[in-house]
């Protein structure tokens, strides 16, 4: 199979969506890659990396999408990029389609398949391809976060971990899973005071013995939510509905009771958000300002360390970029349901039930689309 790798064109976007490694591991199997000239330039990988590999690099990221059999990115394709899909080509990538109709209809007008990284599944009933970038930016919420706390940045002025004889700042995560728990063991590290909210009470106990107490857990209902969000110097969304849009758990109202100052960080952004008031941001402008409370809602948080988020997503990826080259993507989701799980457009029809519902499409079984 020919398999292509653009450079990621969204704003200051620096991963890439294969290592020379990767490439390398894939030319064993007998596969051809077709690499666009500096497309992990920015992360310490030359062309001469992928040459070495055995990649053919190329200048055209026309010449890519207009012969390879499948496309692995990282982000979703922007409108430039989705123009140039074909009928029938494999686009395996991170798409979030239900915060996204604009790309959703691309992808349809374009005919192709689409398998997207956020809804593959492992036997563990996780998220396999979504893990490894909720760790890096579970972690990198809290770190920017701090830095938008501080006064010159429009935060209140308050320093994560205090001082001794001052208090330090009051950390509120929304939601217990990979986002949740990476955000609050990074607060409770710098000496936050953390308390974390969830709705699964199993979740729950086990945070609350691996902490020892360290971290506070309270069970999620709207008062709990509303009356710590009061308090909060900083508030972590992190809800997933796989594959669905994010639900709206903290109201436009509600920040008229917060702190002066105060950071909201959405890292739910990649699904709408799940504050009202939450609109994507980028790297080159990273928050701004409701009802004096800072936002920060940037929708590729990971990418700002690309080099670390690019290990570990194609550490994850690249076994099922190996099985989708050696089977093709027909074979591949037959025989493996993690993948069938991951399939969301195929050919004009959306095959991932959420997506459907959130955008106002009709479902389609992807197994009738095979």
């Amino acid at each position: 199979m020919l398999i292509g790798v653009p450079k990621e064109i969204k704003n200051h976007e620096y991963r890439v969506g294969m290592t020379p490694a990767g490439v390398y591991e894939l030319v064993r199997h007998g596969h051809q890659v077709l690499v666009e000239s500096n497309a992990g330039l920015s992360i310490g990988y030359g062309d001469e990396d992928y040459i070495k590999a055995g990649a053919t690099v190329t200048h055209s990221v026309q010449e890519i999408f207009a012969e390879c059999e499948m496309i692995v990115k990282v982000k979703e394709p922007q409108a430039s990029e989705y123009q140039m899909l074909r009928p029938g080509q494999l686009l395996f990538t991170y798409l979030h389609l239900a915060a996204d109709p604009e790309q959703t209809k691309g992808l349809l007008d374009s005919d192709c398949v689409a398998i997207a990284y956020e809804t593959v599944t492992d036997d563990f009933g996780g998220l396999p391809l979504l893990a490894p970038m909720s760790e890096v930016a579970g972690r990198l919420a809290i770190q920017a976060g701090a830095h938008a706390l501080e006064r010159h940045k429009g935060g209140c002025g308050v320093l994560l971990g205090g001082v001794p004889g001052v208090k330090p700042a009051n950390v509120v995560v929304i939601g217990g899973g990979v986002v949740g728990l990476n955000a609050a063991r990074m607060a409770a590290g710098l000496g936050a005071d953390v308390t974390i909210f969830d709705r699964n009470l199993n979740l729950l106990k086990k945070i609350d013995n691996d902490f020892q107490g360290r971290i506070k857990t309270i069970y999620s209902n709207h008062m709990n939510l509303e009356k710590a969000i009061c308090s909060a110097h900083m508030v972590v969304g992190a809800v997933l509905i796989p594959g669905a849009a994010a639900p709206k758990l903290v109201s436009r109202s509600m920040l008229k009771e917060m702190k002066k100052g105060a950071v909201l960080v959405d890292v739910a952004i990649d699904q709408g958000g799940c504050f009202e008031t939450s609109m994507p941001t980028t790297h080159e402008s990273p928050t701004y300002i409701v009802d004096d409370v800072v936002h920060y809602c940037v929708a590729n948080m990971p990418g700002a360390v690309a080099k670390t988020s690019t290990l570990a997503l194609t550490n994850a990826t690249l076994p099922f970029v190996v099985e989708l080259a050696n089977k093709g993507w027909k074979q591949a989701v037959q025989e493996n349901h993690h993948l069938l799980n991951g399939l969301n457009i195929c050919r004009g029809n959306i095959t991932y039930y959420a997506v459907a519902r959130d955008l106002g499409y009709n479902y389609v079984d992807p197994l009738s689309c095979l």
